[in-house]
């Protein structure tokens, strides 16, 4: 226990530091706009070099000291949240393998050094979703894998293609080959890379899957490391997908991602599952604006979403952790009372979450809210927005509902409280940064005051949009918590919806059952099969036949050699006659 607390606190400690100083020299940079590009060359031989290329500059710095911030307190967290686990070393060393990878992922301005992080990613995701080693973690482990290979090898052709450019620093060539059908082709490979990652459509599936790995790297992941990589990697390449036919297909994916997320999420009670496709619905957002050609605005909701997100897993996790496992909301309940300092930090991230005036999420959903407004926009997109900004409050508020308010809907002899002090101090470590992380992000990137000049009523829109949909949010409860069930009479629109459309259905079947059994059937009847027989085996048959009958001839029997002389010479007599 001793090494155990050790490894958490120096582990908390280094990271820590390295955030202060990541963040301050973030803050310099983007000051005295900066941006150092360092070459370290591993090995040179005849002529050619293999050369490590790094790139610091204002986002990869800022971005790293959040990585590292989220991660520190996520550790720290851990020390008491996996208290009772005999392979807690293990499960600190894989958290730390997962930050590595990201660092990589972030200072890397060469595709082929992004591909580390982002197979390092995806590596250490999988083992640390099939970390409690169940069959349910072992089937959401295959499908994370499975579906984030897909992105893996569009990334693997995008640097075979980037080969025609004859190097793979993508930073020298994306401004000036914008326009080449190279660069398109590289930036449909990157964006179906980045989609997978982030679990656009119609990759979403893994996300609410992944929920089976331990709440800290829940925490870890739906933040600021694992679904994040596909929008950072998308703003770096952000010229290549702005105003041409991938922009515009990335919008409408990603909209109907966060469509299809906010609306499932009213109809989950699985208190983890809720806040992955909270998770989902907010990826789609930064996507979104992204494909609009906002990538510093996509930054500034990625940073502000990392600080409440974590703080609303650390909050579930503390929940979870005191309900003894249990995550469905429909047996909490006035936890308000119980556990008051948890709810606080909840609700506030919550709030955060819906976008409550001064929170983080305030600064960074309300602006991409008016510059949605301000854009030229379809209709469709438009709506979509909207709707979806109201589904979040809509799912927030039903939540609270269900866990913080009423009685207590378990066993009245339950070991609740709110003495976990490690755990609490990660906690209001981040509801703090979650108060004040919008407002200082916001003067920090945006130095220079903009006025968003709308139409009163379009002004007004975003605030009325999240006061109906928390209206809906708190009757949709009470009317799923009566008596009369009205429910069951739209149980098939309430399963399409609540289930994703469907989508772990296509995802597990389409995707990974189907393709895996027909590879199977092909091996069994090709490899195991007919060239098994009329190749290797039937050469291997044969050859044994051949040799068994040449031993029987060769055999040192006078009668054979007898029978053989008379029947030839006698043949060669009557050939002669």
């Amino acid at each position: 226990m001793i090494w155990s607390l050790s490894i958490c606190l120096t582990s908390f400690i280094f990271l820590f530091m390295l955030s202060i100083l990541c963040l301050f020299y973030g803050f310099f940079f983007i000051f005295y706009d900066l941006c150092y590009f360092i070459e370290w060359e591993i090995l040179s031989l005849n002529s050619n070099s293999i050369v490590m290329t790094l790139i610091f500059d204002w986002m990869s710095l800022i971005f790293m000291g959040f990585v590292l911030f989220i991660s520190s307190l996520v550790i720290f967290y851990s020390d008491e949240y996996m208290l009772g686990d005999l392979t807690i070393n293990r499960f600190i060393i894989l958290v730390l393998m997962f930050v590595l990878s990201m660092m990589f992922l972030i200072i890397s301005p060469n595709l082929i050094s992004i591909l580390l992080g982002w197979d390092g990613l995806g590596l250490v995701s999988y083992c640390l979703v099939i970390y409690y080693q169940n069959v349910k973690s072992y089937n959401a482990g295959m499908l994370t894998a499975l579906s984030n290979r897909i992105g893996d090898v569009a990334l693997l052709m995008a640097i075979a293609w980037m080969l025609n450019f004859g190097s793979w620093n993508y930073v020298y060539y994306l401004d000036f080959f914008v326009n080449s059908l190279e660069m398109k082709i590289i930036g449909a490979m990157i964006l179906l890379a980045a989609m997978t990652k982030s679990a656009q459509i119609p990759f979403s599936s893994w996300l609410p899957a992944a929920m089976a790995a331990p709440t800290p790297v829940s925490a870890l992941v739906h933040s600021s490391t694992l679904v994040t990589a596909g929008v950072y990697l998308l703003i770096r390449f952000n010229s290549i997908i702005f105003d041409n036919y991938l922009g515009q297909f990335l919008l409408l994916f990603s909209g109907l991602t966060m469509f299809m997320a906010g609306l499932g999420a009213n109809f989950e009670f699985d208190l983890k599952k809720i806040i992955a496709l909270s998770t989902l619905s907010q990826l789609g957002l930064m996507m979104s604006i992204l494909s609009m050609g906002y990538p510093k605005l996509a930054f500034f909701h990625l940073l502000t979403h990392a600080l409440f997100k974590a703080l609303l897993f650390m909050c579930a996790g503390s929940i979870i952790h005191n309900m003894k496992n249990s995550q469905d909301i429909r047996s909490m309940g006035g936890l308000v009372i119980h556990m008051p300092l948890t709810s606080i930090c909840f609700n506030v991230s919550n709030l955060a979450l819906c976008g409550m005036p001064f929170l983080a999420g305030f600064y960074s959903k309300d602006l991409i809210l008016e510059i949605v407004s301000l854009s030229y926009l379809n209709m469709f997109s438009f709506f979509l927005y909207f709707f979806s900004t109201g589904l979040t409050v809509c799912y927030s508020l039903r939540l609270v509902y269900y866990s913080m308010t009423g009685e207590f809907n378990s066993s009245s002899f339950h070991p609740l409280n709110d003495e976990g002090w490690i755990m609490l101090r990660g906690m209001m470590t981040l509801m703090v940064m979650a108060v004040l992380g919008g407002s200082l992000m916001s003067w920090i990137l945006f130095p220079t005051p903009v006025m968003i000049c709308l139409p009163y009523l379009l002004k007004l829109l975003a605030v009325m949009v999240s006061l109906i949909g928390g209206y809906f949010g708190y009757e949709l409860s009470k009317f799923a918590l009566s008596y009369n069930l009205q429910s069951l009479h739209y149980y098939l629109l309430i399963n399409f919806l609540g289930s994703m459309w469907f989508m772990p259905l296509i995802s597990t079947y389409g995707v990974n059952y189907y393709p895996l059994e027909l590879g199977k059937k092909v091996f069994k009847v090709f490899d195991q099969g007919w060239s098994e027989d009329f190749g290797s085996q039937s050469i291997y048959s044969n050859s044994v036949n051949y040799s068994k009958w040449m031993q029987w001839w060769q055999n040192n029997s006078l009668k054979v050699y007898l029978m053989g002389f008379m029947f030839w010479s006698s043949i060669l007599v009557l050939l002669i006659i």
